[in-house]
């Protein structure tokens, strides 16, 4: 499509946004998110605005909808699209509604209107090792490519014991490939050395002489190289894990590795966190011990880079589990059988998902092996009235289906998305709702707007002509998206109404002056004073919100089964906080009764970890509160310039922003508790700008 053909609002429209000020939540941390995270360097090199980032989003929605309904000779009737784009400009504009982190991001740069790499709008997926006995090295390589693009992903350890490894062809001579600069020359290398090892062909050398050196400025996806290192650690790594497998079956453990090593490697390559989510069996002693660091020393390295979860099977005997999760929060619990049976818990089953594998690493959404999921959020308690809440769910609904139009670079891929056109519209700030409205109010607008919801599936997959979606609903964990709207995060109570909130921000930046001047306490990072700063923001989630300190693991999970029941037809994403002194031994009998009523479930010990310099979240009391909010002043950034965000990745979630300071007993609890398969590694990690 070129420039002239191309979907635009009306400027006169858009003006009319340009000086209204931007409805950001919790006393300016909304608005230094935003700026940190979401406002995109334009080629005046200024920074966005937040009017120009929702014009931005909303050209590009609207945009893949032209492309579509042309392609396709549906007739594009352009009054109807400016009436409708203005809608939904206006309802992200206000934070009635917002898309993910990652289509904040993407949509309508050049990622997407350029390079049409319409996976980067997509929040995480998922691969089976099925069938690795006859494509050995494709899960690998697919988790491996799909993280470079910020997805998250999920995996299982089916394909163990089903292929002998058979090492590469010692008597033949080695083969020197040459990797490219790119993600794709780095994908291939390892798939090429993979495959030595499956089928026995030739010994490979690489050279990593065209990678560009560790701290060049990557264009695109923002930040800086990382130089070949991580790729030249990862080959070392997999060939050291292979040549222990030779002559044998690949094991649970193995398979494992590979793609926490992986993670690792795209970790240190430019991305500060990756998601990995892997399934196992309940009753695999193997697996169960994969964090068990005493058990397997040589995992303690990278062990962190997924969650670590079982199919838990409805009837089983839950005492074991329980008892490891009581200990370090692990294993988390998904129901294949209730994921591939029901959509909502309040219909009958359906078998519509009976193809379905595994969940993405928030265990938001069902997933098929190489299935992506689409999501986007929406903010209940941000409405006056339920009609308002549903003209805001057609436009929330009507982004996440237009990004199922855009195909991937996987073949795979494309058959399942093109098939399921599967998204997750999700709630946040349940816990406000709540507090303002009742749960009753709440079970109202879940499922009078899930209803809502399938009538418009029907009306705009006609006009499409594409399949209805398989499913439509989740309940996602959320972070620095529910920061902006000033929402709780999905359906999960806070620590406490009153906090601090820490963000870190380079020592250089733009944002650091203007929150300087009004008044809001910076200083230089502890351990890093020469790089970064700590800027502190106090934040009142408002009248009402009951807290963990309020709440019991028996409510949090009837709220988790209540949005089972009536929203989430994929999966509500919770990870139930308990004390384990108290609780701890509840818990294989809430399985027990809750198997039924979900598809998947986590927890967290609650523990102490007593205080430590900079906290990223530090509960205050009332009068603490407003002693800070009243020594702040009006916080305008005006016109950023020169500001780089990097790109969002994987699950907007921020729980993972909070790095623990501890002891060597208390770091596998810690790491437990920052790797919560429903609490993903996240899109909201720190960027540091």
């Amino acid at each position: 499509m070129n420039n002239q053909n191309r979907f635009n609002l009306s400027d006169n429209f858009v003006n009319k946004y340009r000086r209204r000020k931007a409805p950001f939540g919790f006393n300016g941390l909304g608005e230094l998110v935003y700026n940190r995270t979401y406002s995109r360097l334009k080629a005046d090199g200024k920074n966005e605005q937040w009017f120009e980032t929702v014009q931005r989003v909303v050209e590009g929605t609207f945009n893949m909808q032209k492309r579509h309904i042309e392609s396709h000779g549906l007739g594009w009737n352009a009054w109807k699209a400016q009436h409708s784009a203005q809608a939904m400009y206006d309802r992200i504009f206000n934070m009635k509604f917002l898309p993910p982190g990652r289509g904040l991001w993407a949509m309508g740069t050049p990622i997407t209107e350029e390079k049409k790499l319409f996976a980067a709008l997509n929040n995480c997926a998922f691969v089976s090792t099925e069938k690795i006995s006859s494509e050995f090295s494709k899960p690998f390589t697919f988790l491996m490519d799909a993280s470079m693009l910020g997805v998250g992903v999920g995996f299982d350890t089916k394909g163990a014991e089903t292929m002998v490894i058979k090492g590469p062809a010692e008597h033949r001579s080695s083969e020197t490939i040459v990797i490219p600069d790119t993600r794709e020359g780095w994908v291939e290398s390892l798939k090429l050395l993979l495959d030595s090892y499956a089928y026995g062909t030739a010994p490979l050398e690489f050279d990593y002489s065209n990678i560009r050196p560790a701290g060049v400025r990557i264009r695109g996806f923002g930040g800086e190289s990382s130089g070949p290192a991580p790729l030249v650690l990862l080959h070392d790594d997999v060939r050291r894990i292979l040549n222990a497998e030779t002559g044998g079956p690949i094991s649970i453990t193995s398979i494992v590795d590979i793609m926490n090593l992986i993670g690792k490697c795209v970790v240190a390559g430019n991305v500060r966190r990756t998601a990995e989510i892997v399934f196992g069996e309940p009753d695999n002693e193997e697996y169960l011990d994969l964090k068990n660091y005493e058990a397997n020393p040589h995992r303690a390295e990278y062990g962190w880079t997924s969650n670590n979860s079982i199919f838990a099977e409805l009837g089983m005997n839950y005492e074991p589990s329980a008892e490891r999760v009581r200990l370090n929060g692990e294993p988390g619990y998904a129901w294949l059988e209730n994921m591939k049976d029901y959509g909502r818990m309040a219909d009958a089953p359906d078998y519509k998902d009976h193809r379905a594998m595994g969940g993405n690493p928030c265990l938001e959404q069902t997933l098929e092996s190489h299935e992506l999921c689409c999501l986007v959020e929406t903010f209940p308690n941000n409405h006056d009235s339920l009609d308002d809440y549903l003209e805001t769910l057609k436009y929330a609904y009507l982004y996440a289906k237009t990004v199922t139009l855009g195909q991937t670079h996987w073949a795979e891929t494309n058959r399942v998305m093109l098939r399921n056109r599967r998204i997750g519209c999700s709630m946040s700030g349940i816990a406000q709702f709540v507090a303002n409205r009742g749960v009753g109010e709440l079970r109202s607008w879940m499922d009078i707007g899930y209803g809502h919801i399938q009538k418009l599936d029907e009306k705009y997959s006609n006009w499409f002509a594409i399949p209805k979606s398989i499913k439509t609903t989740s309940i996602k964990p959320s972070g620095t998206v529910s920061l902006l709207a000033g929402a709780t995060p999905g359906i999960h109570f806070p620590e406490s109404r009153y906090y601090i909130r820490r963000m870190r921000l380079g020592k250089d930046s733009n944002l650091v002056a203007p929150l300087e001047k009004a008044g809001y306490k910076i200083e230089p990072a502890f351990g890093s004073e020469e790089t970064t700063m700590v800027v502190e923001i106090p934040v009142d989630l408002g009248e009402g919100v009951r807290t963990l300190d309020d709440v019991s693991m028996w409510e949090q999970l009837s709220m988790a089964a209540l949005a089972q029941r009536y929203w989430a037809d994929n999966q509500v994403s919770c990870t139930v906080t308990f004390n384990p002194e108290t609780e701890g031994s509840q818990i294989a009998n809430a399985l027990d009764i809750y198997q039924y009523q979900l598809k998947g479930i986590s927890f967290l010990p609650k523990l102490d970890f007593g205080a430590y310099p900079q906290m990223p979240y530090e509960s205050i009391d009332s009068e603490t509160y407003h002693n800070l909010k009243s020594g702040l002043g009006k916080l305008s950034f005006g016109r950023i310039k020169g500001e780089e965000v990097v790109v969002e990745r994987f699950c907007d979630n921020d729980v993972c922003d909070l790095d623990f300071v501890t002891t060597d007993s208390e770091s596998q609890v810690v790491e437990a508790v920052i790797t919560k398969a429903t609490a993903a590694l996240s899109e909201s990690s720190e960027v540091e700008l």
